[in-house]
């Protein structure tokens, strides 16, 4: 069987979100099935690191799509043009877009509808774009992929397709997140925040990170509590990010959040397994995989108690109101005061996180893209 997949997002150095589900999951795929070949449709020039095996063969489809016209151009024009010359048998795209023209089979990876909740937080030619083509590549899907139940159920309801259409395909964790001894712990303290506990915001900072209130929640924690607690943030810049950075500058121990920027896996996961709890309060997730990398990691988990995030931390974690500075703060109190509560959420996260794996991801997807020729 040939599989065309696209594979835009796998970015040397710059993997985030939908990058790594690509990587993680597309990877498996090639090493388990060498029966298969597997064409790479790439929009710029790729990193020899992402041709996994001898079955992967990449192409380079011009232009670089990173803007609504260059998406409609890279998906309309150019990965059809490809697919008619490479005749594979299914095409997997994995970033939540399509291409309408082309005639082979179809399996769509939908990571979330966020911004059908969100409208303010996506640019308005963006927004005008996954509006009108979002509901058109969920029915021209010959089957979709989504990462969460909630997102599952949120994609049939909001564009009216049938939920047998649609396999739910969770995130995993990657390996290179585990707990360290506590003198490796205090080592990166003493690098990161001077040997005192922090908080750790792991992802970039947009609107819908609800940052902004996390910054509110931490300056009133440091103000209720006799504490030298730190807010690590470990991600970049995204968008829209003036409200945040205004909050930031408001705050009256602003100095006690430190800026990371994106960090490479291997250093973010020795901050992570440092820390007091991950603080992800979002206010919307098609699924949330810092939750899972916390738990790995072997630290407690404050996350939010709306879409996806309570399915993926089930009882593991204390879930909060993201609109409510007050409950992300009583949270980050109940981490800073009460350690046998942390090391009850550290053991609950340890097994919930066993029902996630990358492993699991690949054999779904793998399973998924079976159906859509059958």
């Amino acid at each position: 069987m040939k599989i065309a997949v696209n594979t835009r997002f796998l970015l040397k150095d710059k993997l985030e979100g939908i990058g790594w589900f690509t990587y993680e999951s597309v990877k498996r795929m090639v090493l388990a099935h060498p029966e298969h070949e597997f064409h790479f449709l790439f929009d710029r020039n790729f990193s020899e690191e992402f041709i996994f095996a001898k079955n992967v063969v990449p192409h380079v489809l011009f232009p670089p799509a990173r803007h609504p016209f260059l998406w409609y151009a890279w998906f309309e024009y150019a990965v059809p043009s490809a697919l008619r010359k490479i005749k594979p048998d299914v095409f997997l795209s994995t970033d939540g877009y399509l291409s309408l023209s082309a005639k082979t089979p179809q399996v769509l990876v939908i990571h979330d509808l966020a911004f059908e909740h969100f409208n303010n937080h996506v640019d308005w030619l963006t927004l005008k774009y996954y509006k009108y083509f979002v509901p058109k590549f969920a029915r021209r899907a010959n089957r979709i992929a989504a990462v969460s139940s909630f997102t599952k159920t949120d994609i049939a309801f909001r564009y009216n397709i049938s939920p047998d259409k649609i396999d739910v395909t969770h995130n995993g964790s990657n390996e290179a997140y585990f707990p360290l001894k506590e003198a490796e712990q205090h080592e990166v303290r003493m690098k990161i925040s001077g040997g005192a506990p922090y908080f750790i915001y792991a992802g970039a900072i947009h609107p819908r990170k609800n940052v902004g209130r996390l910054f509110q929640a931490f300056d009133k924690f440091r103000s209720d509590i006799n504490s030298d607690f730190k807010l690590v943030v470990a991600g970049r810049k995204a968008w829209d990010t003036d409200e945040a950075m205004q909050t930031h500058s408001r705050m009256r121990y602003r100095d006690d959040v430190i800026f990371l920027g994106h960090l490479p896996q291997r250093e973010l996961s020795r901050i992570m397994a440092s820390a007091a709890a991950l603080t992800y309060t979002s206010l919307f997730e098609g699924f949330g995989i810092p939750i899972l990398e916390a738990m790995n990691s072997g630290i407690p988990v404050i996350t939010s108690s709306v879409s996806s995030m309570p399915e993926v931390a089930g009882d593991a974690a204390l879930l909060v109101n993201p609109e409510s500075v007050i409950e992300i703060e009583n949270a980050m109190l109940k981490i800073a005061t009460n350690a046998s509560l942390g090391k009850e959420l550290t053991a609950k996260g340890n097994l919930q996180s066993k029902k996630f794996s990358w492993d699991f991801t690949a054999d779904k997807l793998y399973q998924c893209i079976l159906k859509s020729l059958s």
